[in-house]
């Protein structure tokens, strides 16, 4: 019988050193422990594959917490029955005592340890719902405030009326207005069109295209 470890942090940035640190102290070897740098949305992980490919019944997936495990409450608790019920492999969460399957094989011991997981993956779906939920409420205040988001415009050369009145005469063309702005020519149609459209008795430019390309 086999005891992995399983670490994942969220990106690349993130430090998974107390968690492998935490693998080490519960015995496993380097070589038996998996890392995976990205989110725990979902287990289409490219090291936790490797995992599932390597274990066989009887032996035992541990890990830090349940949320290094994984993020979506559904996910999570699929995740558990396949490895316990179907690999027949153990899984143990060092945080959280109750969640060893290695101490439960019987129905009582199941049952206990899928109703803790089921709170603790509530939770944990929940804590990541709140969290974008005020993010996304942060970010509506902020626009409420008129912060702006996102790259700034870019600002037009000092030389933008003038060749914007020699293209609106039909002087020069569209394209080489734009290369005399050093911009593309989608950014200098959409300052354009911008500007012919301050008002309504300005005439538009017609959409999909410049009339003078």
């Amino acid at each position: 019988m086999m005891v992995y470890g399983y670490v994942r942090v969220s990106s690349r940035d993130q430090n998974e050193a107390r968690q492998i640190i935490a693998m080490q102290t519960f015995g496993i070897p380097s070589d038996c422990i998996f890392v995976d740098r990205q989110s725990g949305k979902d287990f289409n992980r490219k090291h936790y594959k490797r995992l599932l490919r390597k274990v066989r019944a009887g032996d035992t997936i541990v890990v830090k917490s349940i949320d290094r495990f994984g993020r979506d409450y559904g996910e999570i608790l699929d995740q558990w029955r396949y490895l316990n019920r179907e690999k027949q492999v153990g899984v143990v969460v060092l945080d959280m005592p109750l969640l060893d399957t290695r101490k439960s094989r019987d129905l009582t011991g199941t049952l206990i340890s899928d109703i803790v997981l089921q709170l603790l993956s509530y939770v944990a779906q929940t804590e990541r719902e709140f969290i974008r939920q005020r993010q996304q409420e942060g970010i509506a205040a902020a626009k409420s405030r008129g912060v702006r988001f996102g790259r700034p415009p870019k600002e037009k050369p000092e030389m933008y009326d003038y060749v914007l009145g020699q293209w609106a005469r039909s002087e020069i063309s569209g394209r080489e207005a734009a290369k005399q702005l050093g911009v593309t020519h989608k950014t200098f149609l959409k300052w354009a069109n911008e500007g012919f459209c301050i008002s309504e008795k300005s005439p538009r430019l017609p959409e999909g295209g410049d009339p003078h390309a």
